[in-house]
C-alpha cells in the first residue's frame, strides 16, 4: 500500500513520519518546495516538534518521498487530506485551500480508492462539499472509491505522542467508506473508534472545540471576579479541580488555527438555519474572551502607573508573541491584539518571544526589547506582571 498525505505542515508531516514508521510507503505532498527538499534531505522543518526530528531523519528521502507535484501521487491508493481551513474577517469559512487539494486529489482517483479528510471542518463538509468536488474531477462516484473523516486530534509540539496514544476516531460518508478507512488507520493509529458517519467524527471534533473555547471563557470571567474579590484564583481553581469539576486557566483570550475558529463552524450554520438562538453560549464566550485584551490592557496600565516616568514613556514588554508557549506560530495571536490594543492608547509598547529574532518581530510592524531593558513585563503565558524599575 502505497499513501499519498496532502499537507505537510505542523499537522501533516507528523502525520507523514508515522504513517512511514508503520512501515508503509508515503507521498506527501506540500506546496512549499523548500519544506519538501528539507524533509527529503533527512532535515525536520518543525524543530519544536519532539520525535519528529528522529523520523525525518530515518524516514525523509526514502519512503517518506515529499513533493510539490500532486501527479507524484499516482501510484498511491490512499489519500490523507490535512491542509488549513482558515476564517474569514467575517468569520466565514474558507475553503479554498481544501478545494484546491481535493481537485487535484480527484484527478488522480481511481476504482477502489480511499481518500480521507482530517481538518476539522464544518459538519457536513465531507459527505457533500469534498464528495462533490472529488465526484467531479474523477468521474467516478461513491462506491466507486471510499471516502471518510478522520479529524486530527494533536497538539503541537506533542503530534508523535498524541498521534500514537491519545485516542482517535473515524467515520465515513457510508458504513464501506467508514470500514474501509478504519482498517488502514489501525496500522498508524495506536487507538482508534469508528463512529456511524463521518458527520459525527466531524462534529465530535468541532465540539471538543466549543468545550474548550467555553470553559476558557469561563475562567476568564472567575479570574476577573477572583481579582475583584481579592481572592487567590490559581489556588481556588486547583481546589475547586475533581473528577467532576475541570476549572480551565485563564488568558488573554484565545488563539490559533483551532479553538477560536470551531465554535464559528456552529455559529454560522445555525445563523444559516435560522436558529441563532442556539448558540448564545458559544457568541457570548467570543465577547467573553476577546474583551481580555481590554482588561489586561488596563491591568498593565494600572502598573505602569507605579513607575516614576510619564506614563507613555513607560516600556512595557509582552514576553511571547506566539499564540502558544513553545509554538512558532502566531495566528489569532492574543498576544500581538494586546501589543497593538496598547499601542493605539498610546502607551510604548515592545514584544519579545525567544522562538523568533528582532528582524522577524519587526516584520510584523511590532517592535523589539528584551525584557531586562523594559520598565514593566507582561507573560501572557502567566499572565504575571513585573515591575523592573
Amino acid at each position: 500500500m502505497k499513501v499519498a498525505v496532502v499537507g505537510l505542515g505542523k499537522a501533516g508531516l507528523p502525520l507523514a513520519a508515522v504513517i512511514a514508521e508503520a512501515g508503509l510507503d508515503v507521498v506527501g505532498i506540500d506546496v512549499d518546495k523548500k519544506r519538501c527538499k528539507q524533509i527529503n534531505d533527512g532535515v525536520n522543518p518543525i524543530p519544536e516538534e519532539a520525535g519528529l526530528e528522529k523520523l525525518i531523519k530515518k524516514y525523509g528521502g526514502k519512503t517518506l518521498i515529499a513533493t510539490s507535484i500532486y501527479a507524484d501521487a499516482k501510484d498511491c491508493t490512499f489519500f490523507v487530506v490535512i491542509v488549513p481551513l482558515f476564517i474569514d474577517e467575517q468569520n466565514n469559512a474558507d475553503f479554498s485551500l481544501l478545494e484546491n487539494a481535493f481537485r487535484n486529489v480527484g484527478k488522480l482517483l481511481k476504482k477502489g480508492d480511499c481518500v480521507v479528510l482530517e481538518t476539522t471542518v464544518p459538519p457536513g463538509t465531507t459527505e457533500k462539499i469534498v464528495k462533490d468536488w472529488l465526484e467531479k474531477e474523477s468521474g467516478l462516484v461513491v462506491g466507486d472509491f471510499y471516502l471518510a473523516h478522520s479529524p486530527e486530534r494533536i497538539m503541537t509540539g506533542y503530534s508523535i505522542s498524541r498521534l500514537k496514544e491519545f485516542p482517535k476516531i473515524i467515520g465515513g460518508v457510508d458504513a464501506a467508506s467508514g470500514q474501509k478507512a478504519y482498517d488502514v488507520y489501525r496500522y498508524f493509529i495506536g487507538s482508534l473508534s469508528l463512529v456511524s458517519s463521518s458527520r459525527v467524527a466531524e462534529f465530535v471534533k468541532v465540539i471538543e472545540g466549543c468545550y474548550r473555547f467555553t470553559n476558557i471563557a469561563l475562567a476568564n470571567e472567575l479570574f476577573k471576579i477572583a481579582l475583584e474579590l481579592d481572592i487567590d484564583f490559581y489556588e481556588s481553581q486547583k481546589a475547586a479541580n475533581h473528577e467532576f469539576c475541570h476549572i480551565h486557566l485563564p488568558s488573554t483570550g484565545v488563539g490559533g488555527h483551532c479553538i477560536p475558529v470551531y465554535p464559528w463552524f456552529l455559529i454560522k450554520q445555525m445563523k444559516k438555519q435560522q436558529k441563532e438562538d442556539y448558540t448564545v453560549v458559544l457568541k457570548a464566550s467570543h465577547t467573553v474572551n476577546e474583551d481580555m485584551i481590554k482588561f489586561f490592557s488596563q491591568h498593565i496600565i494600572q502598573h505602569c502607573k507605579k513607575i516614576n516616568k510619564p506614563l507613555k514613556k513607560v516600556r512595557i514588554c509582552i514576553t511571547g508573541v506566539s499564540f502558544r508557549k513553545g509554538v512558532k506560530s502566531i495566528y489569532k495571536s492574543r498576544s500581538i491584539a494586546l501589543a497593538k490594543y496598547l499601542e493605539k492608547l498610546g502607551m510604548d509598547v515592545y514584544v519579545y518571544d525567544e522562538l523568533y529574532s528582532k528582524e522577524e518581530i519587526e516584520q510584523m510592524k511590532l517592535s523589539f526589547l528584551t525584557p531586562d531593558k523594559a520598565d514593566v513585563v507582561f507573560d501572557p503565558f502567566t499572565l504575571k506582571i513585573e515591575i523592573l524599575k
